[in-house]
């Protein structure tokens, strides 16, 4: 793998990471919702994953990242449709999408 993917990945893993240290132990939705602090920085860093992702993928179409595209698009949309940014959209991505894509990234930067 080239040494600019490893760096793309080790960006999208590092931001899943501050997702969660952002996160802590507060996985509750109303929570979440109250902290603008909080979201507008998970909002931030979906954007870093969003483009990362769009830089991995232009290097390699093929790679092994589930829902890849869709990952590109919600960074498309949080940065341009901001006014729109649906706070229990992100709430589902952050709990159920995240924790997968960390796994598949960790997976790409172990196999190096």
């Amino acid at each position: 793998m080239q040494h600019s993917m490893n760096k793309y990945l080790y960006d999208i893993k590092e931001a899943i990471e501050s997702i969660e240290e952002y996160l802590g132990n507060r996985r509750d939705f109303s929570d979440y919702q109250r902290d603008k602090l909080l979201r507008r920085g998970i909002e931030r860093e979906l954007e870093i994953i969003g483009e990362a992702t769009n830089r991995v993928l232009k290097m390699n179409p093929e790679i092994k990242i589930s829902e890849a595209r869709r990952i590109v698009d919600l960074r498309n949309w949080i940065i341009h449709g901001y006014d729109k940014v649906d706070d229990f959209i992100i709430w589902g991505i952050i709990s159920r999408d995240v924790p997968k894509l960390k796994k598949q990234v960790e997976e790409l930067l172990a196999d190096g």
